[in-house]
């Protein structure tokens, strides 16, 4: 037999190309990579090293034995995955003693999981290292380094595990400890209350454990999946004792955003997931211009202020000077300057405009951009100025308020109808009113009182609130007055008074430094505050204090963007300290974010958790935008006003991402 083996190699080399270049192709973009069953990218159990693009964001809902779990999960990055889950735990009570109410119920427990992808594939898999349960009880404490490489609609993931997934019967020892021999060392208590960070487990143990999955796309909508899986069971979670160690499952594609798993796991039991992801930075879609009504008549100035006004952008004044216009312009719809700046444009060529455009740029009253300067205002024709008239703005809508961690039940929550109104009574003095009517919820059997009101309870009575909730009728969220005034240019002032938030009201002012061309600003804010009682109306408990805190902001622009702000002053339990925060801000409003406070009460005083700490995210829906911050544990400490507004919120609308 005569082989060509010039043809072979070509043969093989063309092969590998395909198979390169398919593998690139499925890798980081892989079509089909999903949450698992605790709200990681990853097969069933197990993780993998593939991450979402920039903005994802999901929930998981998992139903299996011995655990039910809702999971959150975000991709501030595209190399970057944080999830924080609250799990309820079957047949493990949730007390200590076992003489408590609280051994009427299973075990709840929460915490926060993250996962760091170091490379994406290429000729070499995909890796990702990652930490599951480092800031709770440390009942799934875990780590693990992961390789993921996709050929076509295949992917392929192996990794090495500790801690809960160190379960295998093929442990072998663990290879960091050549870098040193405290990591064959791992703690073996855990955390009986939460909310702390045991840096000391972090990628410990004597021994580490091999884990592995597969995951097949059938088609558009089928993914076929299959695990060894490495996990402790039993351990601290009571897991019978498996059949084996390989679960499969199969997850079916709804649509874009929805998808249902079902598996079989280690041969004992099957279990259900549900998931709902989007990517808001992509299904956020800016408002496509709209060119004003054209009458008979109308000349170029006053159909440029048409469809500017058309767009959501208001005209307070225009002038005009040989070879220019000038512009006062108003508004408070989209959160990017870039975004107004091309309207402004469009508008402009759309009416035939062809003179140099000067403009001044307001949001709530506040003027953020400046282009017309005094000299061009003494010299400048009126062509237009609007007159001044009350504006009344009002929006109604479903809003769901979830209360997770109660100690009286796996889940409370409530479907609210909710109205926002504004009304404008002067051109810098708004009156803003938040009402709640309460459809539907179960928050009439909370009574379990908090563990720890130190320094003072201001937000540990949060299930008093929501008792009177469950009692029905129009409850008053805010009803405050809002005054607005920049007397010098890139100098802001706001003043509030009224019902300025669920659980408290008060009257104070904030100042702001605020320049749209550099990348920090600064300011300070005073607010006396009273504590209004449970019915949510107007009256008080006895409570009051004088918060003032001193705030800088900075915007980073490198290679990777974030935005950071620094609070020190006193908060609303009469404590002392800072507050730092990291967040990253996308271009369509859409905000991912993580917060820690430290004040003069110590970590004994504080109890459980040792400081505040949290996650939260922000993201426009159909016009509103849905809020939601993730703690550990709700404490007294730390604790700040839910302001409706504050100004840096506002200017920095007007603030470009680059």
């Amino acid at each position: 037999m005569n082989i060509n083996l010039n043809h072979l190699i070509n043969k093989f080399l063309i092969f590998v190309s395909l198979v390169y270049t398919n593998s690139i192709f499925s890798s980081d973009s892989y079509e089909f990579n999903l949450y698992n069953n605790y709200g990681i990218v990853g097969t069933i159990h197990t993780p993998s090293a593939r991450t979402y693009g920039e903005g994802v964001h999901g929930v998981t809902i998992y139903n299996g034995t011995p655990n039910q779990t809702v999971t959150l999960s975000s991709s501030p990055f595209d190399w970057l995955e944080a999830s924080f889950f609250y799990t309820n735990i079957q047949d493990r009570p949730y007390c200590y003693d076992f003489t408590s109410v609280f051994c009427l119920q299973d075990f709840k427990d929460k915490g926060f999981n993250v996962k760091l992808r170091l490379k994406e594939q290429g000729v070499f898999p995909a890796v990702a290292i990652g930490l599951n349960d480092f800031a709770g009880t440390g009942l799934y404490s875990s780590e693990y380094i992961v390789g993921s490489y996709g050929i076509n609609r295949t992917d392929f993931h192996f990794g090495i595990g500790f801690g809960l997934l160190n379960g295998s019967d093929q442990r072998f020892k663990n290879p960091l400890g050549i870098i040193s021999d405290k990591f064959y060392d791992r703690p073996t208590s855990f955390a009986a209350k939460g909310g702390s960070f045991q840096p000391s487990r972090y990628f410990s143990g004597e021994t580490a454990s091999p884990f592995f999955g597969v995951s097949h796309a059938l088609n558009n909508k089928l993914l076929l999946k299959a695990e060894y899986d490495s996990s402790v069971r039993p351990g601290l979670v009571p897991f019978r004792i498996p059949e084996n160690d390989f679960s499969f499952g199969v997850d079916y594609l709804i649509n874009d955003n929805l998808s249902i798993g079902v598996s079989y796991e280690r041969g004992d039991y099957a279990s259900f997931k549900f998931v709902y992801k989007n990517n808001p930075v992509k299904s956020y879609q800016q408002s496509e211009y709209a060119r004003g009504e054209r009458r008979a008549g109308d000349n170029k100035y006053t159909q440029l202020i048409n469809n500017l006004e058309e767009n959501g952008i208001g005209v307070k004044k225009l002038t005009r000077r040989a070879g220019s216009i000038g512009l006062q312009l108003t508004q408070n719809i989209y959160p990017n300057l870039q975004v107004v700046e091309e309207i402004i444009a469009q508008s402009a060529r759309d009416a035939g405009i062809t003179e140099e455009i000067k403009k001044d740029i307001e949001i709530a009253n506040l003027v953020a951009v400046s282009e017309i300067d005094d000299a061009y205002r003494r010299t400048s024709q009126t062509i237009y100025e609007r007159r001044s008239g009350r504006v009344f703005n009002t929006n109604t809508r479903l809003q769901f308020r979830p209360f997770l961690a109660s100690r009286e039940e796996f889940f409370k929550g409530a479907m609210l109808v909710e109205n926002d109104t504004e009304i404008v009574l002067r051109e810098n003095l708004f009156f803003n009113t938040n009402l709640k009517y309460s459809l539907a919820d179960n928050f009439d059997d909370l009574f379990i009182p908090p563990v720890n009101t130190f320094p003072a309870q201001v937000r540990s009575d949060v299930k008093q609130y929501l008792n009177k909730m469950a009692d029905g009728g129009i409850l008053i969220g805010r009803a405050q007055f809002d005054y607005h005034i920049t007397p010098v240019k890139n100098h802001h002032i706001m003043a509030s008074a009224g019902i300025l938030e669920d659980m408290f009201s008060g009257a104070g002012m904030e100042y702001l430094y605020f320049k749209p061309d550099i990348n920090y600003a600064f300011g300070i804010d005073v607010f006396k505050v009273r504590k209004r009682d449970y019915f949510w109306r107007f009256g008080h408990l006895d409570y009051e204090n004088t918060l003032a805190t001193a705030n800088f902001y900075y915007r980073n622009y490198g290679t990777i963007p974030f935005d950071m702000r620094f609070t020190a002053g006193e908060y609303l339990a009469g404590d002392v300290g800072y507050t730092l925060e990291f967040s990253r801000n996308f271009y369509n409003g859409v905000q991912f974010g993580v917060f820690a406070t430290f004040t003069d009460v110590t970590a004994e005083q504080f109890g459980e958790g040792s400081f505040d700490k949290g996650v939260f995210f922000n993201i426009p829906i159909y016009g509103n935008l849905l809020s939601y911050t993730w703690r550990p544990l709700t404490k007294d400490p730390g604790a700040t006003l839910n302001r409706r507004h504050t100004l840096h919120g506002l200017l920095v609308r007007l603030k470009p991402i680059e």
